[in-house]
């Protein structure tokens, strides 16, 4: 405990409560009985993630922690919460959408020119429009200051040059939030300049990079001369990092991944193998990781809300969370065992056990590795003791 756990209150309310209950309902009523992925080519997979977006925006869930005047609900955070933990929990079926919804969005509202407010908050509010995030770089990726690909000046506007990679839902988006390098100083944090890139652009390729996470979650992205105009600049020239830093604000609370463990928890609760006393100690344990991760993630989410949130207790919960994913995955291949390693149509979430397994390797290292997340609670730690001495 600490001081600032006197002020925070991780009860999420009754209106929370009961958003829970009705997203529940929802999806049940519109999500296939094996489904695990928006994340395809697949045209009916494409249609299951129209209809819910669609559905949602009817019922001003998709948008609903966005400001009234931006077309949201206005909800409060725990509601924002209990949406994206129910998304994930179902295998996020807005698909790439929560990235617009989540920060593209929200950053756009905050520094976003009237006229890149009114051509891009629509598109992404409807849950018509997709996002991807050209941030990354083969020899840029956690020191995303050394990134290199350049936009230079012309008569028209800017011209893009260069690479991005890992680079998700990249065969799916319709535009690109792009940093690109704009002018070289001693200081590699200044010259970057963030620019909205419609991905119909001549001069884009995308080629998928093959993974156990399957389709659309790894990419290269390669920029041949793209023309893109003056007004494609988000913010400030060559103070694109100061909007990077805005959308880490926006993503500091991570993914949920401790909802989708609980529902796997659950299909596994009356498993046969539980009647073995060493499984069942496992299950116990991991339930109880689980809870912990839960807990851990809401007080994040608390001091966000409160202004009070530190690297460190954004970085702890992360930890729990994603170590926590990988730990209901491995225990849920041993119970269920050679059964798992191929889906099962009809089996429910159990069916889905191999690709459950095979994405969860993925979450030591999405969104900042585990080794990163460490290093930023040390950094606290040590930033917090130097202040007390």
């Amino acid at each position: 405990m600490t001081a600032t756990d006197d002020l925070v209150d991780l009860d999420p309310g009754p209106a929370a409560h009961a958003l829970r209950r009705r997203l529940r309902q929802l999806l049940a009523e519109m999500l296939p009985a094996d489904w695990r992925t928006s994340f395809s080519n697949d045209a009916e997979v494409q249609a299951v993630v129209g209809r819910i977006c669609r559905r949602l925006g009817d019922e001003r869930l998709l948008t609903i922690n966005w400001p009234a005047e931006f077309g949201g609900a206005g909800a409060d955070v725990w509601q924002q919460t209990v949406l994206r933990e129910e998304m994930w929990a179902h295998f996020e079926p807005r698909g790439a959408q929560y990235m617009g919804l989540s920060w593209v969005g929200p950053t756009l509202m905050q520094i976003g020119t009237p006229a890149q407010l009114e051509k891009h908050l629509p598109g992404i509010a409807e849950g018509r429009i997709v996002w991807c995030q050209g941030f990354s770089e083969p020899e840029a990726g956690t020191d995303l200051g050394s990134l290199k690909l350049s936009a230079s000046r012309t008569d028209r506007g800017w011209l893009l040059t260069g690479q991005k990679i890992w680079t998700s839902y990249a065969g799916l988006a319709d535009w690109c939030f792009l940093a690109a390098r704009t002018s070289h100083t001693d200081n590699k944090h200044t010259g970057i300049t963030i620019f909205l890139v419609p991905m119909s652009s001549p001069g884009i390729t995308v080629r998928p990079i093959p993974s156990i996470m399957g389709e659309q979650h790894l990419n290269e992205v390669f920029f041949d001369g793209v023309e893109v105009a003056e007004e494609a600049i988000l913010g400030e020239l060559d103070q694109g990092w100061r909007v990077i830093k805005l959308v880490l604000t926006h993503e500091r609370i991570g993914i949920p991944r401790y909802a989708r463990d609980e529902r796997i928890l659950a299909a596994l609760a009356g498993h046969e193998s539980l009647q073995e006393p060493t499984v069942a100690s496992d299950y116990a344990r991991t339930l109880v990781h689980t809870r912990v991760a839960r807990l851990l993630n809401h007080r994040a989410i608390a001091l966000n809300d409160a202004g009070m949130l530190s690297d460190r207790e954004a970085s702890v919960a992360r930890v729990a969370s994603i170590h926590l994913d990988q730990e209901v995955a491995g225990l849920a291949l041993d119970m269920v065992g050679s059964d798992g390693l191929v889906p099962r149509p009809g089996a429910g979430l159990l069916g889905q056990v191999e690709d459950i397994f095979r994405y969860a390797r993925s979450a030591t290292i999405a969104s900042g590795t585990a080794e990163v997340q460490r290093m930023l609670i040390a950094r606290s730690a040590i930033r917090e003791v130097k202040d007390e001495t």
